[in-house]
């Protein structure tokens, strides 16, 4: 089962991981023109993060973190789809009764104090899909 998303959940971002965010960057700033921002570390999901635009890139805090897992299997490259929800609780709650797998059933802190949820890759087509609820 693939969730068609629309404008009442529009795209946020996607994610890159990488070995080095020093290398993402100036791969993601040639391509764009766009100045990264501040790298900022998310202890508890294991990753420096910073965005170059629409783009995050994610470096690992270690190879047994999630990211690190992932590059490990993968190697460097897309990560997840982001989109973006007033109501990440109430969002959760649909997705999961309309037959979804959530990783997060309670939202977690993201980049740039936001909100973030993951949704299982085995019921959205092999891609992560991220939700986020930006600060106010």
């Amino acid at each position: 089962m693939f969730v068609s998303f629309d404008a009442d959940r529009p795209f946020d971002h996607v994610a890159v991981a990488v070995t080095s965010l020093e290398e993402g960057c100036r791969l993601y700033e040639l391509l764009s023109g766009v100045t990264r921002s501040k790298p900022e570390v998310l202890e508890a999901q294991g990753v420096r993060v910073t965005f170059v635009g629409s783009v995050e890139l994610l470096e690992p805090l270690g190879s047994e973190t999630p990211v690190g897992r992932f590059l490990q299997r993968h190697g460097p490259g897309l990560h997840h789809v982001a989109y973006r929800t007033d109501d990440i609780v109430s969002e959760l709650a649909r997705l999961e009764a309309e037959g979804l797998e959530l990783i997060d059933r309670v939202p977690r802190p993201g980049a740039n104090g936001h909100r973030v949820a993951f949704v299982h890759p085995s019921s959205t087509d092999g891609v992560l899909i991220e939700l986020v609820q930006h600060s106010t």
